[in-house]
C-alpha cells in the first residue's frame, strides 16, 4: 500500500472506544506516524466543527463534520452545504407533531428546543449536553448543516415528510442527523480528494457506522472496524480489529502504511 497519501477516520467507534470516550496512546503514536510518512490524516465525523474533540498529541490536516456538510483545513474552508432553510423549518414541525424536540447546528453553536431521553442520551455519547436556547427561531433562519433529533427507523417518514433538501444519516438506534440530501461524508472526500490534488486509489478510510459507508466507498481502500455493523462491513473492502483491540494500529502495521 507504498502509493496510499491520505487517509480518513471516523471518530466514536473508530479512533476512541465509545465507552472509555478516550483516544489510546497507540492510536495517537500511530496517526503521528502516519505523518511521519507523509500521509495526509483526515477526521470525518457527524460532530460539529465545536464539539470536534482536541487531540494533545495529534494536530489533523483536514476536517469533514457535519457528516461533511461543512468542511475545512487547518488554514481555510473547503466546502459549505447547508440545509435549505424552508426544510429546516418543515423537519422542525414535523418534529413537533410527533412530539420530538429538535437541535439544530451550524459552524458557530448549536440549541435545542427541548430536550427528550434520547437527544440526551445520544449527546452524552460524545461528552455534549443538549442546551435550549431562547433564540431558536433566529438559529433556524441561520445556515443550517445538522438537525439532530431522536427517533427511531418507524419515524423517519414522519420526520422527513415533505422535505425534498435533506435526508437522515444514522449510526445509533434512538437517534438521526439530518443532513443536506446531497451530502453524506462520500461527497466530502471527494472534495478533499480534490483539494489536495489526490485521487480516489491514494485514499483510505477507517469507519465504523452506517453513516461511513458513503466514505468507505468514496476512496480506494475501506477498512470496516470490528466492531463496525454488519451492512458496514459488507460495504467495506476489508475488515481490520475493533477499536478496543488497537484495529487501525495492527491493519497499519500490517500493510507497511508506519514502520
Amino acid at each position: 500500500m507504498r502509493n496510499i497519501k491520505i487517509a480518513f477516520f471516523d471518530i466514536d467507534g473508530t479512533l476512541i472506544d465509545m465507552d472509555k470516550k478516550i483516544m489510546s496512546e497507540q492510536m495517537e503514536e500511530t496517526l503521528l506516524q502516519l505523518q511521519r510518512n507523509h500521509i495526509i490524516i483526515c477526521i470525518a465525523t457527524g460532530r460539529p466543527p465545536k464539539s470536534v474533540p482536541h487531540f494533545q498529541k495529534v494536530s489533523f490536516d483536514a476536517f469533514l463534520t457535519f457528516n461533511a456538510s461543512y468542511c475545512y483545513t487547518k488554514q481555510e474552508v473547503i466546502f459549505k452545504n447547508p440545509i435549505p432553510t424552508e426544510d429546516v423549518h418543515k423537519i422542525i414541525g414535523n418534529a413537533k407533531a410527533i412530539h420530538r424536540p429538535v437541535v439544530l447546528a451550524n459552524e458557530n453553536r448549536k440549541g435545542a428546543n427541548g430536550r427528550d431521553r434520547d437527544i440526551v442520551d445520544y449527546f452524552a455519547i460524545s461528552k455534549q449536553t443538549v442546551d435550549v436556547i431562547e433564540d431558536f427561531d433566529a438559529l433556524a433562519n441561520e445556515d443550517i448543516y445538522q438537525i439532530m433529533l431522536g427517533g427511531r427507523k418507524e419515524e423517519y417518514a414522519a420526520v422527513l415528510k415533505g422535505v425534498r433538501g435533506a435526508a437522515i444519516t444514522a449510526w445509533w438506534p434512538r437517534a438521526v442527523d439530518i443532513i443536506p440530501a446531497d451530502g453524506g461524508k462520500g461527497r466530502g472526500v471527494e472534495k478533499i480528494l480534490a483539494y489536495f490534488q489526490l485521487s480516489k486509489e491514494e485514499a483510505i478510510a477507517f469507519g465504523d457506522g452506517t453513516n461511513d459507508i458513503e466514505m468507505l466507498q468514496a476512496v480506494g481502500t475501506g477498512i470496516a472496524m470490528g466492531n463496525a455493523g454488519e451492512d458496514v462491513k459488507a460495504a467495506a473492502d476489508e475488515v481490520c480489529g475493533s477499536v478496543k483491540e488497537e484495529g487501525i494500529y495492527h491493519y497499519c502495521k500490517a500493510k507497511n502504511l508506519i514502520p
